[in-house]
């Protein structure tokens, strides 16, 4: 099983941006610690961050060819905007969850709402790096139960 986790725009700057809202650990952990859960778990993860929306939209759309299982995103500020994005993972029809570190819903009335959740098979938030965990797990459990 493959899984791709995307990371969107100021997500590379984690561990110093806004150590309140999001921790002080980098997407360096992160990906680390990812890497030990989906070994635990026997699949092959791989990463990839872009602050730009077309980068993020062309590496979705590469899924397909590449054999990519499932998807974690955190699509960050596009979430709230990127129309592309979402037609991207509809398009790409491989399960996808949508992940965020702080709790989009008790932050500005612009961070409400998000374009991109309803092309995934669910939306987790707040719930730090943890998050991006239970999403793996979801995946898995989500793809083990399609595989059968």
């Amino acid at each position: 099983m493959k899984i791709l986790v995307v990371n969107g725009p100021n997500l590379k700057l984690l561990g110093t941006r806004c150590p309140e809202l999001y921790g002080s650990e980098t997407l360096k952990s992160l990906e680390e610690s990812m890497t030990r859960r989906a070994g635990a778990l026997g699949v092959e993860i791989s990463f990839f961050q872009s602050d730009c929306e077309g980068a993020i939209v062309e590496r979705i759309g590469r899924c397909i060819s590449e054999g990519i299982d499932g998807i974690i995103i955190n699509p960050a500020a596009y979430t709230h905007t990127s129309i592309a994005i979402h037609d991207a993972l509809e398009a790409v029809r491989i399960p996808a969850v949508e992940v965020h570190i702080s709790n989009i819903h008790k932050r500005e009335e612009f961070r409400r709402r998000t374009m991109t959740a309803s092309a995934c098979l669910g939306s987790i938030c707040g719930l730090g790096f943890f998050g991006y965990e239970l999403a793996l797990d979801a995946l898995f459990n989500h793809i083990k139960k399609v595989e059968k």
